[in-house]
């Protein structure tokens, strides 16, 4: 094992390896119009994405539904919180006509928390998938669903639309839930992967690493998740959004991301997306055929 520093995100600058290019290109340009166009809202902005750049550039971005402020606040993320506005029932036509208009070919989906909805917008996302699927046939999708807060039927309902993959992320190790992930529980979160799995879903999840989780209890979670019935996880560095949000404890080396990807794997994880620019959405199309 790779022993590393503790390094503070207030005294270090970024480390070379997490260091991007600003999005630039005509793709990329072409994406935010479409976007733009149909009041469409992306987890590639609000959630400030080092990678958009890239995925934009290549004609892809990952949709958030179900609006742009989150009744959650988790001390990571630079989505909105708030009480959200009423949700908008033409939303699932406007992100299947640009899906469409974009010719994308995997498309990912994701949403904010709505506790305060009865379903937690399960209709939405089942109406979303359809839509899609009627217009674009040949695209595959992942969603990246959020915390049901233990509604099962709301989570049936959310999956049965069709998509290949269904994700939802565990973000961190269970001993920092209560910082990182305040309204989340982590046993929850396991049972909603189980379930989806019971339901003949290829499941993902992601965890970010730097908020100060020891190796041990990255393996832990490796292992739950595995009991839990995970195919895919995906690992990367915690970058902080504002100075608002949970700091950076460590910078996690490429190397030490190498490591946890063969971890992993011994485990019994079928596939693992480790690295330090890696987000649960990053080349998501890698995942639609892994074997389960």
């Amino acid at each position: 094992m790779i022993e590393l520093p503790v390094i503070s995100s207030e005294k270090t600058r970024k480390p070379d390896w997490l260091r991007v290019k600003l999005p630039v290109g005509e793709s990329y340009r072409k994406v935010r119009q479409l976007v733009d166009d149909h009041k469409l809202h992306t987890i590639c902005q609000s959630g400030n994405c080092p990678n958009m750049g890239e995925c934009w550039g290549a004609g892809t971005a990952t949709f958030m539904i179900l609006g742009n402020v989150c009744t959650r606040s988790c001390s990571f993320c630079a989505v909105a919180t708030g009480r959200p506005n009423e949700y908008d029932i033409d939303e699932p036509r406007r992100v299947a006509e640009a899906i469409k208009l974009m010719g994308v070919k995997h498309a990912v989906i994701t949403s904010v928390n709505r506790d305060e909805l009865k379903d937690r917008g399960a209709e939405i996302w089942y109406q979303t998938v359809i839509q899609v699927k009627e217009l674009s046939p040949e695209t595959t999708i992942e969603t990246l669903i959020p915390d049901v807060k233990g509604n099962w039927e709301a989570l049936y309902r959310m999956i049965e639309g069709g998509q290949e993959v269904v994700s939802h992320n565990m973000e961190t190790v269970e001993r920092l839930y209560r910082n990182v992930r305040p309204q989340a529980k982590y046993s929850r979160s396991l049972e909603q992967i189980k379930r989806t799995k019971e339901q003949g879903k290829r499941t993902k999840s992601g965890i970010m690493l730097g908020f100060g989780e020891t190796p041990d209890e990255i393996y832990k979670a490796m292992d739950d998740l595995a009991a839990h019935g995970l195919d895919i996880l995906t690992l990367g560095q915690y970058l902080q959004p504002t100075k608002m949000h949970h700091e950076v404890i460590e910078f996690i080396r490429p190397e030490q991301f190498a490591h946890y990807k063969e971890e992993g794997l011994k485990r019994g994880l079928k596939y693992v997306e480790s690295g330090p620019l890696v987000r649960s959405s990053y080349h998501a199309e890698r995942h639609v055929n892994v074997p389960i």
